[in-house]
């Protein structure tokens, strides 16, 4: 989460009590510093009052997550995210004011489980029980149509959110964010589409057959 929030161009500190990881994220962040996050002096030295977001990502250790976040809550930090490793851990946290409670083992363990079933899925975002997003490699028949010609939506009730190009420039992969109906697949796109988890599971089945083809 930090290298990648650095990557997109924002000012990162990131705090351990581990000097080997402070020292693995001292080039690729704005700061790294080896502390103890339940000292509060060390953590109001550091500046963490004037974050706009705190990020505790302590799970297994509950005691030590729910004494940082009450900490940082605190300091004024209105905007805090959380990693909880049971589902009490997770409500303790909500009822201490955090933002967004993240199960990572849990939203992970939900990935593996849809890819076991749907196993031509690249990538999986459950947004209930019955619905999802959804990464597929695009099928040979798509590849040259337009989406109106495809037809997703009325073959499988399937609405494209994303069409992901191959890497054609220095720059990398291209995405079509909200792609418009005429806009053509090409060979090697990946496709985001959203809708029930059913209907993922029918246009999975035709990818299946395109494999054996």
């Amino acid at each position: 989460m930090a290298t990648t929030l650095a990557e997109l161009g924002h000012d990162v500190t990131g705090i351990d009590g581990n000097e080997d990881r402070v020292r693995a994220l001292a080039d690729h962040i704005s700061l790294a510093m080896q502390l103890e996050a339940t000292d509060e002096k060390a953590l109001r030295a550091a500046g963490i009052e004037d974050v706009d977001v705190a990020v505790v990502s302590i799970g297994e250790h509950i005691e030590a997550s729910l004494m940082v976040v009450s900490l940082v809550r605190e300091m004024g930090i209105k905007e805090i995210v959380a990693k909880a490793v049971t589902p009490l851990h997770g409500r303790i946290l909500e009822k201490l004011g955090v933002t967004r409670v993240v199960f990572p083992e849990r939203e992970m363990a939900i990935r593996v489980a849809h890819s076991l079933v749907v196993p031509n899925v690249l990538d999986f975002i459950e947004l209930s029980h019955k619905f999802s997003i959804a990464e597929v490699p695009a099928p040979a028949e798509f590849v040259g149509k337009t989406l109106r010609e495809i037809g997703l939506r009325a073959r499988f009730g399937l609405t494209t959110i994303a069409i992901k190009h191959g890497p054609k420039t220095s720059d990398g992969d291209f995405t079509n964010v909200a792609p418009g109906p005429d806009d053509r697949i090409e060979a090697g796109d990946t496709l985001a589409l959203l809708g029930s988890n059913e209907n993922l599971g029918q246009l999975d089945q035709l990818l299946k057959r395109a494999a054996k083809g």
